[in-house]
This record gives C-alpha cells, sequence and structure tokens, in this order.
C-alpha cells in the first residue's frame, strides 16, 4: 500500500534527523500530505502528539549516548537544546533522573522504540460516507488565528467554540439556503490559516465578523449524532486512521469543515465531518 510506504519513508526521515532540524514540510511532503496535516494524521495514528514522540526519541537516544560515556553538553547541543538547565530538564521529564545519572549502573532509563507504521485489520463498526463535490461558497462568522503546529490548534479550537457559544445565535439569521448548520471551518491548507465558527450566507458581514470563500472542492462526508461532547473529534480520529489509509483518497488542499446540524444548545447533537480528498494518482 503506498500510504504505508509513504508514511514509513517520512518516519526514515525523523530517524535521520533527530540529531538534526526536522522539517515538518518535508515529513508531510514524503507522506503525500500538508505539514499540518502530518502532524493531525499522526497524533491520530499514533496515539501520541509529533512534538511529543520526538522529545521521547531524542531523549532515548541521549540515555543511550550518555551511557557510553559522553559528556552531558555535547549530547545536549546534539539534541538541539543550547543550555545544560533546559536539557536536564527535558531529560528528568522522560527518565525521571538527572542525565549525570545515566551511565550509573543500576539507574533506571526509559526507552521509547521507533514508531513503524503496518497495515492493521481493524474497524470493526461501519463507517456510511458520501463523495460530494461543491462548487465555491461563502461562509461568514467568527474567526481565530490557527497555527500550523497541529498540537497547539487542538487546544485552540474548543477554546473559542467556548468563546464564540454565547454568540452562536447571531449566526443563525444570517444563515442561507445552501448549507445548513453552523460550520466548523479550518483553513490550515493555506500559509495564513484561520478556524471559522460560521455559516454559509450571502449577507453583508455584520461588524466583528469576518467571511471567507471555501474554494470548489471535493469531500467525503460522515455524519454522526451524539450527546457525548467529544464525538466528532473521535468520528474525526476514525475518518483519518481507519478510512482514508485505504480509501483510494489522499488529503486535499482544501478546508476541513465541520458541520453541526443542531439547534445551538440541543441535548443530541448531528453533525457531519467533511475531509477534503483527491484521488491518489493511479488509482
Amino acid at each position: 500500500m503506498d500510504w504505508l510506504k509513504n508514511w514509513n519513508q517520512a518516519m526514515d526521515y525523523l530517524e535521520e534527523n533527530l540529531d538534526g532540524e526536522i522539517q515538518m514540510e518535508e515529513l508531510g511532503r514524503l507522506a503525500g500530505c500538508s505539514a499540518y496535516h502530518f502532524q493531525r494524521m499522526f497524533s491520530y495514528l499514533a496515539g501520541v502528539p509529533l512534538k511529543e514522540y520526538v522529545r521521547r526519541r531524542r531523549m532515548t537516544r541521549a540515555a543511550a549516548d550518555l551511557r557510553t560515556g559522553e559528556r552531558v553538553l555535547d549530547v545536549a547541543l546534539r539534541y538541539g537544546y543550547d543550555s545544560p538547565t533546559a536539557f536536564n530538564r527535558a531529560f528528568q521529564a522522560i527518565h525521571g533522573v538527572a542525565p549525570s545519572l545515566a551511565r550509573e549502573d543500576g539507574v533506571k532509563l526509559k526507552a521509547f522504540p521507533r514508531i513503524r507504521f503496518k497495515f492493521v485489520l481493524k474497524g470493526d463498526t461501519e463507517m456510511e460516507y458520501q463523495i460530494v463535490r461543491r462548487e465555491a461558497f461563502r461562509i461568514v462568522g467568527f474567526r481565530t488565528p490557527l497555527p500550523m503546529d497541529a498540537e497547539e490548534s487542538f487546544q485552540i479550537v474548543p477554546r473559542f467554540w467556548g468563546e464564540v457559544g454565547p454568540r452562536l445565535g447571531e449566526l443563525i439569521p444570517l444563515m442561507g439556503s445552501e448549507i445548513p448548520g453552523v460550520l466548523g471551518v479550518s483553513t490550515c491548507h493555506l500559509e495564513q490559516s484561520f478556524y471559522y465558527i460560521a455559516v454559509a450566507a450571502e449577507v453583508s458581514v455584520p461588524e466583528g465578523m469576518e467571511e471567507c470563500t471555501v474554494p470548489a472542492a471535493t469531500w467525503a462526508v460522515f455524519s454522526g449524532q451524539s450527546q457525548q461532547p467529544n464525538a466528532i473529534q473521535e468520528l474525526q480520529r476514525r475518518v483519518v486512521s481507519e478510512w482514508l489509509p485505504d480509501s483510494g483518497y489522499e488529503w486535499a488542499q482544501a478546508p476541513d469543515v465541520e458541520v453541526y446540524l443542531s439547534e445551538p444548545g440541543a441535548e443530541e447533537v448531528q453533525f457531519q465531518v467533511w475531509l477534503p480528498v483527491q484521488k491518489i494518482s493511479g488509482k
């Protein structure tokens, strides 16, 4: 499977550059997606944020280097720490002991093996989806800057929903008939990224709101409903980790869209996840 080969090539690149600078754009290129989507998909597949995985692998290597008798300062510089103090803090967070003690007999250290992706039969729960082509449409609503670090965005987006929550009622009168529901739109495919809480609308932009045109694209659309607050995140995880790798599609350069079809404050939320996709070449 091409995606397995591509992702393992990306992991090879990561391993080869643990003692240097790891370029997120190169990881994405090797895996066949954007740098942002690589970080997001990695966290779903591996169950740990990419930055944390890199830190664990570097500290695993650092412990092995110290065991051979290398100086703490040399090892700290090798793995990107400008001062022994910062390295000492990171090392202790992983191993629970100071790096100066790593070479002593009997000291307990931790090793985090490298990740290699392989095909595993899973997904005993069915997933219904539609492949939908939509022309460009305009959205109006609230927005916040979205960092290219996916780990940071996972924290920013829920906080933004909490801030906008009391004002969701202002969006309902703006809603057009083309796409119902309140939308969560991530423009992480662009150099300057934003997350919008908005509606599809053709009205003038009210004061305090922003507009954006979602370009024409093809989406894989998945629906769900639940009383659980994290249900849409769980559906996104399943889409990326279970459906996408074996679908014949890859992540396209277009916005990710969440559609909330229930009234604000409803006990059970109905929602959709739109994943922008394109056919893998040759499939």
